[in-house]
């Protein structure tokens, strides 16, 4: 009776081709839906935001109002 090599024994070669297909696969397909509508939304800031930020750092800095 021959004994059968564990899993782990066993050589890379095709998981690095599955690897190797599926990056292309991604790579050939585009950008996900997903990823494209957050790249299209608005930057704009809200102005309350950009407030707070500032008081924030003026406080971090040490000064006083």
């Amino acid at each position: 009776m021959t004994m059968t090599r564990h899993l782990a024994d066993h050589g890379h070669a095709v998981a690095n081709g599955r690897v190797r297909n599926f990056t292309r696969h991604e790579r050939e397909s585009g950008l996900h839906p997903a990823v494209a509508t957050l790249h299209r939304r608005p930057h704009g800031r809200d102005e309350d935001v950009n407030r707070r930020t500032a008081e924030y750092l003026r406080i971090a800095r040490g000064h006083s109002a």
